[in-house]
C-alpha cells in the first residue's frame, strides 16, 4: 500500500543531515527585468538544523522539478509500486494568457501548499539530489537582496510609506523640451513643458527622475536642465541599476518603425534567441515576426537560433569603431520583419 509509505518515521527523520530543507514558504514575488520580463518567487527555506535562507525560483523551475520527481517516484502505471515510490502532491498547471504579476500572485497559495506537502513526504525522499538542489541556496541566491517580503510580515504590522517632499526651488530638475513616450515600465512618459525632478544620472545619455508621481528613466536630449544633479550623482555613483539601450527596427511594406528599447542588462550580456523574439513581439505588438541583423555588406540576415545571435554580436562588436553610438547602446542592432516577407532580403545571384 502506498499510503503507509508516506508516513514519516521519526527515527528516520532524526537521522537526516542538519542541512536538509524541511519547510519553505513563499515570502514575496519579484519582477526580473531584462530582454524578457518575468516574475520569480522569493522563498524562505528552513533546514532541519534550524538555519534559514532565501532562494529565488521561477514557476518553470517548479515545473521542471515536478517532472523529474514524477519520473522517479510516481506509482502511476505500476501495479506493484516499489519501496521508493510515493504519491506526489499536485502542482498548479501552466497559465498561458493573462497579466504576469496577477498570475504569479495567484499561484502563491497553491505553490505554498505544494511545497508543504512535498517536504512532508517520507524522510528518504528528502535526500533526493534534485529536490535538495532545488531548495539549495546557490551563490547567486545568496547575492540577492530581499525586498518587501510581504508575506513574512506579522498581520498586525502597519507599514507607512512617506512620500518624498520636493522643494521646487532647491531640487535638481529639468524641463521637457519635447514629448517622449517610454518603452516599458522603466521609462517615463514626458510631455513638453513638464518639470521632472532629477534623482540620478544613469549614464552619459540617460537620467532618472520623477514626474506626475511616476519614477523612471528618460534621455537627457529630450530635456533642458534647470538645476543639475550634484557632482556625485552626475557621475552615476548612486549605486542603481545599469540600463542599456537596444536600437531595433520593424521593416514592413508600409515603412520602417524605429524603437530604442531600454533593458536592465549590461552591454556585455548575450541574450538568447527566445528572449529577444519574445521581447520584440511585445515591443511591436506583433506575433508573426522574424529577427534579423545586417552584415558588414549591409545585407539583411535572418536569425534562427542562439548561434546566429552570437554571430550578430561578434560582427556588431567588430564594427564598433566605425559606427558612433551612445555609450549605453548595444553595439548591435536588431531588425524585425514579418515572418512571411522575404522581399527584404537580397536574394539576387
Amino acid at each position: 500500500m502506498s499510503v503507509p509509505q508516506q508516513l514519516r518515521d521519526k527515527s528516520d527523520f532524526d537521522q537526516l543531515p542538519h542541512n536538509i530543507p524541511v519547510s519553505a514558504s513563499i515570502a514575496d514575488i519579484e519582477e526580473k527585468k531584462g530582454f524578457i520580463d518575468y516574475y520569480r518567487f522569493v522563498i524562505e527555506v528552513k533546514t532541519k538544523g534550524g538555519s534559514k535562507y532565501f532562494i529565488y525560483r521561477r514557476y518553470r523551475e517548479f515545473f521542471n522539478l515536478h517532472q523529474i520527481l514524477e519520473s522517479k517516484y510516481s506509482p502511476e502505471g505500476n501495479e506493484k509500486p516499489g519501496p521508493n515510490t510515493c504519491i506526489l502532491p499536485s502542482l498548479p498547471g501552466k497559465i498561458f494568457i493573462g497579466n504576469k504579476q496577477e498570475i504569479a500572485e495567484s499561484r502563491i497559495p497553491e505553490l505554498n501548499t505544494y511545497i508543504k506537502r512535498l517536504l512532508g513526504l517520507p524522510a528518504w525522499f528528502l535526500l533526493d539530489e534534485t529536490l535538495r538542489m532545488f531548495f539549495y541556496q546557490t551563490e547567486q541566491d545568496g547575492q540577492q537582496e530581499p525586498r518587501a517580503l510581504r508575506r513574512l510580515r506579522p498581520p498586525t504590522r502597519k507599514v507607512k510609506t512617506a512620500k518624498p517632499k520636493m522643494d521646487l526651488f532647491s531640487s535638481p530638475r529639468a524641463e521637457a523640451m519635447f514629448d517622449f513616450r517610454g518603452n516599458g515600465k522603466a521609462e517615463l512618459n514626458l510631455k513638453r513643458g513638464e518639470v521632472i525632478f532629477l534623482l540620478r544620472r544613469v549614464n552619459a545619455d540617460w537620467l532618472e527622475g520623477t514626474v506626475n508621481n511616476q519614477t523612471g528613466i528618460f534621455p537627457e536630449s529630450f530635456v533642458k536642465i534647470i538645476k543639475p544633479l550634484p557632482d556625485s550623482d552626475s557621475e552615476g555613483e548612486g549605486g542603481g541599476h545599469t540600463y542599456s539601450c537596444l536600437r531595433c527596427f520593424l521593416l514592413t511594406p508600409s515603412g520602417v518603425e524605429t524603437r530604442d528599447v531600454c533593458v536592465q542588462e549590461d552591454l556585455t550580456i548575450q541574450p538568447t534567441y527566445k528572449d529577444l523574439l519574445s521581447r520584440m513581439r511585445n515591443v511591436f505588438n506583433k506575433d508573426d515576426i522574424a529577427l534579423n541583423y545586417r552584415d558588414p555588406e549591409g545585407d539583411l540576415i535572418r536569425i534562427l537560433d542562439d548561434e546566429d545571435i552570437q554571430l550578430m554580436i561578434r560582427e556588431g562588436r567588430a564594427q564598433q569603431g566605425k559606427v558612433k553610438r551612445p555609450v549605453n547602446q548595444f553595439p548591435w542592432e536588431l531588425y524585425a520583419t514579418l515572418a512571411s516577407d522575404f522581399s527584404v532580403y537580397n536574394i539576387e545571384a
